[in-house]
């Protein structure tokens, strides 16, 4: 990540901060399609090429579930050439991500993306999910909750309280480390 990106991700978060500091005894609930709710976790099933997979971010609500059923699917309708092959996003974006897979067959990393597919489908469809009557303090440190908001086309996801924010450093500084060592080897 270049220094740009790394400033820019510290200015998303102070504008975030500030906002974090009105949030508190601030109720939402369980419904509410302005908020994405996760709780930490693990999936069931491994997975390297699909995202939402390799994420321990996993979804507590039916609107959050959803939320990620759609994006997963605008995502898998994108089509990118890679050689002589039509491929779709997710395993665009492997390729692109992880150098492990540049060199990769793409044939073997469809039908393997093809498969996450289907476990990641399964999992999410069998989650059990917060009964949508409920609802949540802001403030806590049991669910991640993230502020849908509309920036041009694009639905950005900030964290809306302290614990998601420090979650969400966390796996920053997991990503870039990653890639410093994708890069050194």
């Amino acid at each position: 990540m270049d220094k740009n990106s790394e400033n820019s991700s510290k200015d998303s978060f102070k504008d975030s901060s500030a906002k974090l500091s009105d949030s508190a005894n601030e109720k939402i609930s369980f419904s509410d399609i302005n908020y994405a709710i996760y709780k930490i976790g693990n999936w069931k099933n491994s997975y390297e090429i699909n995202l939402i997979g390799d994420s321990n971010e996993i979804p507590v609500t039916e609107a959050t579930k959803n939320h990620v059923l759609l994006s997963m699917e605008e995502i898998r309708k994108s089509r990118f050439d890679i050689g002589d092959k039509k491929v779709n996003g997710l395993v665009a974006l492997a390729i692109q991500l992880c150098d492990k897979f540049k060199d990769s067959d793409i044939d073997e990393l469809v039908a393997k993306e093809e498969k996450e597919y289907e476990n990641i489908l399964n999992e999410l469809n069998d989650l059990e999910v917060e009964n949508p009557n409920d609802s949540i303090e802001l403030e806590n440190d049991k669910f991640l909750i993230y502020k849908l908001e509309k920036e041009d086309h694009v639905t950005i996801a900030r964290p809306a309280n302290k614990f998601t924010e420090n979650h969400h450093i966390e796996e920053i500084k997991k990503l870039q480390e990653k890639q410093q060592d994708n890069v050194a080897n």
